[in-house]
């Protein structure tokens, strides 16, 4: 069945950012009028670019980055106000473009109402099984008088306890509002890897019983996509393998690369669509990362060419860079503050290329969703089509060293070249197309009409859901439950603390990282050597694989965290395994 996603080109904003924010909530003062409202500005632009979705990166309140939310129900003040946000989604709406919220749900900060209740009231608190890991026997690094489990080891993030149905009843919640208040057309899950099975599939049936038509899709960087992305869980997943395998190609000057790799999806996958990108908010923009910075337009054309959904990331139109700088701040050149009038080193031709694609995209269904197949391959030049109800796309490219010559086979009497408008002959049923270095080529029948077929208005249907009387909370939390008709699943086992008398884990000492093949000595006397490290297939917590060498050989496995902290051995700080030589 046809989705909207499949006639859409995304457009990616982090807005911390863009809007130029503090780099912390506290730091915010006086704030006239919401920042977020500059998003209004940039819509004729949007619209010239034929981007009709928006995807923001997170808004809601937060302390520092948006992906330690404190609230997810308010918007970050540094933006504005949740009625300036409305603002925003109304006017994106009445100028058919969808909104796309970033739903981070694996942790929240340590300023969270019901982390502050924890620290508040201890044992008493009644959110005490809202986190991960809750364990009133330790310390936590930051001081805390209990240990909890740090996201991926980032204690600044606390993990929550997704197995807690009011937990899920308070994310819930929160999606509810979105929908109802704002209307939002759908959330992109950050680090979905890492999230329940279960709980994806309790809010796809969710958000479908309050807008059937609603799109969830997955941060997933690694794995079988279709483990997240399927009729249960995200209608899509972030395409990285792809993300590598264009601006790789492109610096190799190898299109075998990304050819095997969407070859390979494709018989892995089928019809399964992706989301693709060629930069974003945690990676080195694409001009920074080409060797050859003509390469751009063709890595434009490859991206809006595949099959899935094509992702452009702020700014990257007008071709700025952006590379990754060193420590806590290491992501702030990613995430520059924009003037639309002002935008450094800008480069017209790319994005005027990109406008092309936009609205080529927008107007041929082949390119939407058709099929895929590969017509012509060599290293430096590619040719493939996409097919659709006999209607055929020859996307064609060159990086070789000069002009170069296809031979496209088809049934069309002449072929158009929606870039340039271009037309070929086409003589026996094949066209001779001459593509010149550096450039690519989307071909057509030539009587295809080069208007844009315009997109419906987009109407936003909700289905209401009634919400019980919430439960007793803290004043300051907005946890008002959402029916949820499945059982409450049994919740997360607490760890097991060590069983050595005086002896607990006291964190992981900032910059601490394992080496693998390294040589550790345990503070009891044991030496081992590490072999790998691995993912629990049910929490995704990284583990430790290492041997005992000082006996007969034994692997073991322990939590990464645990491996890697320093234990209290009766007032002793020391190392839990101390590296002897890598």
């Amino acid at each position: 069945m046809s989705h909207w996603i499949e006639k859409t080109n995304v457009y990616h904003i982090y807005p911390l950012g863009f809007c130029g924010c503090e780099k912390f909530r506290s730091e915010a003062k006086d704030l006239e009028k919401g920042r977020i409202l500059k998003v209004i500005e940039w819509i004729p632009h949007l619209k010239k670019m034929h981007f009709n979705a928006v995807y923001f990166g997170p808004l809601f309140e937060s302390f520092e980055h948006g992906y330690d939310t404190t609230d997810y129900y308010t918007i970050d003040k540094r933006l504005g106000t949740n009625a300036e946000f409305k603002q925003v989604c109304d006017e994106l709406h009445k100028n058919g473009i969808r909104v796309i919220l970033d739903g981070v749900f694996n942790h929240v900060g340590r300023d969270h109402a019901a982390f502050k209740d924890l620290q508040q009231n201890g044992q008493g608190s009644r959110y005490k099984d809202w986190f991960a890991g809750v364990n009133f026997g330790g310390r936590s690094p930051y001081g805390d008088n209990f240990s909890y489990e740090g996201w991926n080891g980032h204690y600044n993030l606390v993990k929550l306890n997704l197995y807690n149905n009011e937990v899920v009843e308070h994310l819930f919640g929160a999606v509810k509002m979105w929908i109802e208040e704002w209307g939002i057309d759908g959330i992109r899950f950050d680090a979905a890897d890492c999230l329940a099975d279960d709980f994806i599939k309790r809010i796809h049936r969710f958000t479908r019983d309050m807008r059937p038509d609603f799109w969830l899709m997955g941060e997933i960087i690694h794995g079988q996509y279709n483990r997240w992305a399927n009729g249960e869980m995200f209608d899509c997943v972030t395409n990285y393998q792809c993300y590598k395998g264009i601006y790789s190609s492109h610096n190799d000057r190898n299109y075998f690369e990304i050819a095997h790799s969407i070859e390979y999806q494709h018989g892995q996958y089928g019809n399964l669509y992706m989301y693709n990108f060629l930069d974003n908010h945690d990676v080195v923009r694409l001009m920074s990362v080409l060797r050859n910075p003509d390469h751009a337009e063709c890595c434009y054309t490859m991206m809006y060419g595949m099959y899935g959904v094509p992702s452009v990331y702020y700014g990257s139109e007008f071709g700025i860079y952006g590379a990754k700088g060193q420590g806590a701040d290491a992501d702030v050149p990613l995430r520059p503050c924009l003037d639309l009038d002002n935008i450094p080193d800008r480069n017209d031709n790319l994005m005027n290329h990109i406008s092309k694609l936009g609205a080529i995209r927008l107007s041929v269904p082949a390119l939407q969703s058709g099929s895929y197949a590969k017509l012509d391959l060599k290293n430096q030049t590619l040719l493939f089509k996409r097919e659709l109800n006999g209607e055929v796309a020859y996307i064609a490219l060159n990086i070789s060293d000069g002009d170069y010559t296809f031979r496209v086979g088809t049934h069309y009497p002449k072929l158009k070249d929606m870039l340039s408008g271009k037309q070929f002959d086409v003589n026996g049923g094949t066209a001779e197309v001459t593509v010149p270095k550096n450039k690519s080529m989307v071909l057509v029948d030539s009587s295809l009409s080069s208007d844009i077929v315009p997109e419906p208005e987009i109407k936003v249907e909700t289905v209401k859901q009634e919400a019980p009387k919430p439960a007793e909370a803290a004043p300051e939390i907005k946890a008002e439950p959402v029916p949820v008709s499945e059982p409450t699943p049994v919740p997360e086992p607490k760890p097991v603390p060590e069983k050595n008398n005086g002896i607990r884990g006291v964190g992981v000492p900032e910059g601490r990282k394992i080496v693998i093949g390294g040589h550790y000595k345990h503070f009891k006397g044991g030496e081992y050597v590490v072999l790998n490290v691995a993912k629990d297939h049910e929490t995704c917590e990284e583990q430790a694989i290492y041997m005992q060498i000082h006996d007969k050989p034994i692997i073991w496995v322990r939590p990464l965290n645990m491996f890697l902290e320093d234990v209290d051995d009766h007032g002793n700080i020391k190392p839990r395994f101390a590296l002897l030589s890598e």
